[in-house]
Formats: structure tokens, sequence, C-alpha cells
């Protein structure tokens, strides 16, 4: 619903990764003033590889985690460049740098650079700077006209000084890929040997000659046993499913020493870890691969906002807390999506809903919303863990005509779904051997591509 319009926003937008980037744009587009906050010295959230993890918590458990990216030296992206780009600024090949269609982590921090500068980003953003507490000014005024209180700490001046600030608004841009989620493992906490999460994995090296456990075979747990073959021992990976995929299956078959198990059923103090099926060994290390939770530490809404087994909610739309939105909002929520466009929807409809210019359905009706999503999901069989894995086309498109968001292209579509697919056949080449020339060819040459203007930057070219 479109209205009319109202003064201009001060606004908190905690997390400079791609969500939090692309929502201080929009928000200063839409005439809004926005200070972005970033607990690391640069822009790119999880993208800005962070190697030294010497000093986190190995299985993450800490309030605070001093570790925020999850990225391993030698991750590539799992989906092809050409389908990532937010929608006014393309993932293009640029000469001297990584030019694979599916490149490095290090080009994708390059873009979200690229991107921060051709918009002008970098100066509403505070660098080294955590956020410790937000919450409601007066939380009496929910309903009405809120205002929120933020305190931060400047981590590299002066980290003993709390700094108060009230907003307007607050955008929570904090990525979902930090704060580990574990299994419940029976011996878990007497098993003396190495245990990890992957969050603080980086190179192979550290696991010379050791027999390792990787529980988890999404795509890193794949990625790290794949690492590992040519330096461990044994690597033993722990699924759920022994159901798996052709990809992994051949990978299995090439290496002597990667072995496909199923669930542990427990660990034992002298390094034995015993699985479902009975069969045994002693490890040296385990590398949970189990993905990760959402948390927001500093958040406090006085209970109206929870995290439920990684249900947050309630949410409209996975965005806005009925009671609470617009003056507070989330981008980057939901998984297993072409990212980027969808955070820029979301991004649009927060800006657009602050100035005015457009107004939420009632309470009632977005909270009717809510219990209807979970309820479909519920009948699905989808367990509450996956509430936010959407994995849905048609939703994106769905959700931008909130805002006359473009529709996601055809070729975005088939891009994403031929590299799903190829993955599921050849899980270690699927990066390199692509034939799909002339799908491609149909995106360089679509207006994504080539609205893109001459740069008044040399080092901007396109």
């Amino acid at each position: 619903m479109v209205s009319e319009r109202n003064p201009t926003k001060h606004v908190c937008v905690i997390g400079a990764g791609p969500s939090g980037l692309v929502a201080a744009r929009e928000l200063r587009k839409e005439g809004h003033t926005a200070v972005v906050v970033e607990q690391n010295h640069d822009i790119g959230g999880q993208w800005l590889y962070q190697p030294k993890v010497e000093g986190e918590e190995e299985l993450g458990r800490s309030k605070f985690l001093k570790v925020h990216s999850s990225i391993y030296a030698s991750l590539r992206l799992f989906s092809p460049r050409e389908i990532m780009g937010f929608s006014d600024f393309p993932f293009v090949v640029k000469k001297g740098r990584d030019m694979r269609r599916f490149p490095g982590h290090r080009e994708l921090l390059l873009y979200l650079q690229d991107f921060c500068e051709w918009f002008g980003l970098r100066e509403m953003i505070r660098f080294n700077t955590r956020v410790e507490y937000v919450g409601m000014l007066d939380s009496d005024q929910v309903g009405r006209d809120l205002k929120w209180v933020v305190k931060t700490r400047d981590m590299e001046f002066d980290a003993e000084k709390m700094v108060e600030e009230v907003f307007d608004a607050v955008v929570v841009a904090t990525g979902h890929y930090s704060n580990p989620r574990l299994p419940s493992i029976k011996g878990m906490d007497v098993w003396k040997r190495k245990q990890m999460h992957s969050h603080i994995y980086r190179v192979p090296d550290p696991f010379l000659n050791e027999v390792v456990v990787v529980v988890g075979n999404s795509m890193s747990g794949q990625d790290i046993s794949m690492e590992l073959v040519d330096v461990a021992k044994q690597i033993h990976l722990s699924a759920k499913s022994l159901d798996i995929s052709e990809g992994l299956s051949k990978v299995i078959s090439k290496h002597d020493s990667l072995h496909l198990r199923p669930e542990i059923e427990s660990l034992h103090e002298d390094g034995r870890v015993v699985f479902v099926d009975g069969y045994s060994i002693v490890a040296d290390t385990i590398i949970y691969c189990t993905g990760y939770s959402y948390s927001f530490p500093f958040l406090d809404t006085k209970g109206i906002v929870t995290v439920d087994d990684d249900r947050v909610g309630p949410l409209y739309e996975h965005t806005f807390p009925p009671s609470l939105a617009p003056s507070l909002s989330f981008v980057g929520i939901p998984r297993k999506l072409i990212g980027f466009p969808f955070f820029e929807s979301q991004a649009i409809w927060i800006a657009q809903l602050l100035s005015g210019k457009r107004t939420l359905p009632s309470f009632h009706d977005m909270m009717q919303s809510v219990k209807d999503f979970y309820q479909s999901r519920d009948i699905a069989g989808i367990p509450k863990h996956n509430t936010h894995d959407l994995a849905n086309f048609e939703y994106c498109d769905k959700y931008g005509d909130n805002v006359g968001f473009p529709h996601l292209e055809e070729w975005r579509k088939e891009l994403c779904i031929s590299a799903i697919v190829k993955g599921l056949v050849d899980l270690e080449g699927f990066r390199d051997a692509w034939d799909d020339n002339e799908l491609l060819q149909v995106a360089l040459q679509s207006p994504h591509f080539s609205q893109f203007p001459q740069s008044p930057s040399p080092h901007l070219t396109p």
C-alpha cells in the first residue's frame, strides 16, 4: 500500500556485509540518514576472510564471537557469478582479478568493495565498532512511534567506553553464517581430543596424518573432506543419510582414505567415535560441519522477537516483527535463495516504509500471515530449524512485488538450477566444467549487464 511521506528517519544499520550495504544505500536513496555499525575493520561481513582464528572458542559457544567470517582459504563460490550481483550492479569479470565463473571468495569481497565505492557508502560506516545493546527507548510505546537505544564500543581506540545513541529505526543485517549450530551427541563433553566447528576451519595443514571425523555432508562438509584427503591419514564423513549424490559417491570411490559413515552414536574418553551401525574408530579431530544458528545477543525486544530452534519470529515476510515494524527490521534472514537481489528488495521495502511511501498490513493481518506460514511448513513436514530455508523463486518474485522490484530473470533461475544439478553429478569439477554457454550469452546480453554505465573511476571499469 502507498501512503503519504513521513519526515526523514535516523536509522542504525547493524553490519556492513552485503545486506547491510544495500540497506544503507536504499535508506539514503529514500532520504533517510543512516549509520552503519560494523565490528570489523572493513566491509564484507562473511566475505571478509579472517585467517587468524586463534583465541576463538573452538565450538563457538561464546556470546560474542571474536571471529565473524566462517570462510576457509580455498572456498570458491557455489553459484556462478552472473546470478549473484545486485540488480543494478552486475558481478562482472575484471582483468587482473579472479576471472573464473565460480571465483574464490576474495573476488566477491572485491565486488562488494566496488559496490561500496561506486555508491559512496564507506562514509556512512563506523568500523571496529561492536554493538552491545539495542533496545526500545520506551517499551510502553510499542505499536506507536518507537525509538531505539543503541549502545556501542569502539574496539580499536576505546573499548572500555560505551557510547549510547538514539535512532528512529534499526535494521539488523548481521548475517547468519557465524554462530555455530552443534548437534547433541552422547559423550561430546567427555571426549578429550580436538573438537571444532567448521566456523574456524581455514586450511588442511594442521590435520597432517590425523584421523579426522567430519560431521555433516553439506557443501562445506564435502569441500573440507575433499581438501583433507591430501593431508589427513583418514577422513570419515558422517552423514544423516547414506543416500548421497552421484558427485560425492564418485569422490569417495577415488580416495581410499575417505569413508562415508552414518550418524555418530557416541563419543568416548579414550578417543573412540562409535557410529550408529556399530563401527568405531579412534579419531584425532572431529570437525562439525553442521550449519549455523541465528543469534542476536545485543537485541532486547522484551521477548517480542525470539529465536526458537532457528525460527526467528514472529517476522512478517521474514523481515518485520509485526508489533515493532517498521522501526525494527531484519535483512538477510532467509536462506537457500539468490541472496543479493532478495536483500535489495528487502532494503527497498524497509526504506519506503520508513519514509511513509508504503504501509504494512494491520498487526492482526501480519500475525495471521506468520501463523499461516508456520502452519504450511508444519503440514509440509519441514523442521522448525529450516523455517527460513525458502528455496523458492516464486516467493522472491512475490516479495519483490511489494515494491515493484523486478522478478528474477529466467536466465538467472536457470543458471542457479544448472549449478545445483551439476554439483550433484560432478562435485569436484562442476565449477570449471560447465556447458551452458548459450544460456551464459543470454545472461551477458540481458539488460542486467548491458545497463551498467561507464565508470567515473578507472579502477571501477566494469
